[in-house]
């Protein structure tokens, strides 16, 4: 299963926003990485542009370049706006679950808790990050010690991070139910997916 894992800084210093979570030096640093960063003031085309929101989408959700293609291309079949129904396969994964309801602390220790067999949705083990979850979907951490040690102290850590509304929380029991699928609005995404719709579309 591959994954991207290189250096994390210096991508969300790239395009100048957190997309790995907050940093210190993203605050110390704000500009590009590399000796040419606080000096360059290079101008982009419109396919630049492009480039640019489709690569902070595709980071800030973890996928390489197939994977997200195809989530393009399967929000290009269903109804609606394509930039939408695209955010929305994208935040109904299984591992962006995941991490939302805060039994992992990164959507990359989410990604990992899945592929390592913790979580089940309906009762069943799932251990496909990608899996499309649908309204009344029950994702809950497996009953064992391990894998409940490790969504406790991750609960803790995410105390302090709101579960969406469109989502419901039960701690005591380590489960999380899809109530319904997000609006654009509560997706507030970290980059303009119709310029990510109109680089694909070129």
């Amino acid at each position: 299963m591959a994954r991207y894992t290189g250096p994390r800084v210096r991508i969300s210093r790239r395009f100048g926003v957190p997309i790995f979570g907050p940093t210190k030096y993203l605050e110390r640093r704000n500009y590009g990485p590399g000796v040419h960063g606080p000096k360059s003031r290079r101008k982009h085309t419109d396919y630049g542009l492009g480039l640019i929101e489709k690569q902070k989408l595709r980071y800030y959700y973890g996928l390489m370049e197939r994977q997200f293609r195809g989530v393009y291309e399967k929000a290009l079949k269903r109804r609606g706006v394509t930039g939408e129904q695209m955010l929305q396969i994208l935040e109904t994964r299984l591992d962006n679950v995941v991490y939302h309801l805060g039994f992992a602390s990164t959507r990359a220790a989410a990604r990992q808790m899945v592929s390592h067999g913790h979580i089940k949705v309906n009762g069943r083990k799932v251990n496909v990050p990608s899996f499309a979850l649908k309204v009344g979907n029950v994702v809950e951490v497996k009953n064992s010690n391990v894998s409940r040690q490790l969504a406790t102290k991750n609960l803790e850590m995410a105390a302090s991070r709101a579960v969406p509304d469109w989502l419901a929380l039960n701690k005591e029991e380590f489960k999380g139910v899809v109530m319904r699928i997000p609006t654009r609005d509560e997706i507030q995404p970290i980059a303009n997916e119709q310029a990510v719709v109109e680089f694909y579309s070129r």
